[in-house]
């Protein structure tokens, strides 16, 4: 049987231009591998500039054809098969091939196979194959816009993958290709997995083998039994939350002053710690190099050629943006839902509980775009500053902020 692996989600709790809670989905599909598909790589591919945005979850969303209809897709080098959504399926009454099932972050879903005529992504045209078919929701990426398509590892892997983040734009390119210069670092796909995997090393220690996930929109996640062997402290830790494609889990959640990729030294570094037997000590894996980290880079994912290349970009080594209030919140029509509370942080000392709803911030309703906005940043306030809440109960709270992590 061959798997997929797959991981979509948002990283920050507290970026203000990004939705206060933090989702992810990590998932394995098990079924029969596609059939042959045939690549062409157009003469003109480096011209070829795919454009994208940056979803509020940190994952790059783009748009494509698959059988000449467009798509919304995600850049995900954290799955092994390209899938489609359940809903984009149904919705054009597309046959689909019953496949087996996925494990997931919190659980199990189905999954299933649909034949494919030709896809089209940048210089890069597919003819013929399969691509699986699972629900994808649309929260997965913290926006509105539904997720209808995850380009993984068995579209991207023959080629050099040029991601250019600051001017949000990507591109195919033959292997060996080596358009900028940077920091180097290993990488490979993983044979038993199916995913583009690479190293990090964390207190002299390498941890590896780490997923290198364009669709994980967290910086850099480890397994309980990586953490332990990495023999770290970290200053403070706090909790946060994920949702898997199967359910919730909580992690733990701190900032490092420096961790290592190859020849990359990167500083002030967001991590999440898996719970012990967590999932990605269940595939083996020491844990997720995702997109809230890659993001600070130029990157070139080459796993033929053995490399990922790492050139800073505009905000290599600032301070993760943090939490002020401790509170992880869901945008909702006209209200956000408390997702979390954050352990130890103003929210926690004030008997906030998950499930509470807000219907007003400092006097002003809830919009419908405020993912975007800069109410949003009212989460990572100065420390000191007091906002007033009301509670879509009729009650009315108030938050001192402060560091807490």
């Amino acid at each position: 049987m061959s798997r997929i692996g797959a991981a979509v989600g948002i990283r920050s709790t507290t970026n203000p231009r990004r939705r206060a809670c933090l989702l992810a989905a990590t998932f394995v599909l098990l079924s029969a591998a596609a059939p042959a598909a045939t690549d062409t790589l157009a003469p003109d591919t480096e011209a070829r500039w795919v454009f994208f945005d940056l979803t509020p979850g940190n994952q790059i969303r783009f748009a494509m054809t698959v059988d000449g209809r467009p798509v919304t897709a995600i850049l995900d080098t954290g799955v092994s098969y390209t899938a489609l959504s359940r809903s984009y399926v149904d919705a054009h009454r597309l046959a689909v091939r019953r496949g087996g099932s996925a494990s997931a972050i919190g659980g199990v879903v189905p999954i299933g196979w649909i034949d494919t005529r030709a896809m089209q992504i940048g210089g890069l045209t597919r003819a013929g194959g399969s691509i699986s078919v699972a629900t994808l929701p649309a929260n997965a990426t913290g926006s509105t816009r539904p997720i209808e398509l995850l380009v993984g590892r068995d579209l991207l892997e023959g080629y050099a993958l040029d991601i250019d983040y600051d001017a949000r734009r990507f591109r195919l390119l033959p292997s060996g290709r080596m358009p900028f210069l940077g920091a180097t670092a290993p990488l490979a796909v993983s044979r038993d997995r199916l995913v583009y995997v690479g190293e990090v090393t964390l207190n002299g220690r390498r941890m590896r083998p780490m997923i290198v996930d364009t669709g994980d929109g967290n910086a850099i996640t480890f397994s309980a039994e990586a953490w332990s062997t990495a023999r770290l402290v970290a200053r403070a830790r706090t909790s946060t939350i994920s949702f898997g494609l199967g359910g919730a889990i909580v992690t733990d959640l701190a900032i490092l002053d420096e961790l290592a990729t190859g020849t990359l030294i990167a500083r002030n570094v967001e991590v999440q710690l898996e719970p012990a037997r967590g999932f990605s000590q269940a595939m083996g894996m020491a844990g997720r190099i995702g997109s809230g980290f890659l993001q600070n880079y130029r990157v070139l994912l080459d796993p033929t050629a053995g490399h990922m290349v790492l050139k800073p970009g505009a905000r290599a080594d600032l301070p993760p943006l943090r939490s002020t209030s401790g509170l992880l919140v869901a945008a909702e029509p006209d209200r956000l839902r408390v997702l979390h509370v954050m352990r130890g942080s103003p929210a926690a000392q004030g008997e906030w509980r998950a499930g509470d709803l807000i219907c007003m911030v400092d006097d002003m309703p809830i919009p419908q775009d405020y993912a975007g906005s800069a109410m949003a940043s009212w989460s990572i306030g100065d420390t000191g500053r007091v906002v007033a809440f009301d509670m879509c109960d009729g009650s009315k709270r108030r938050l001192a902020l402060r560091n807490f992590y």
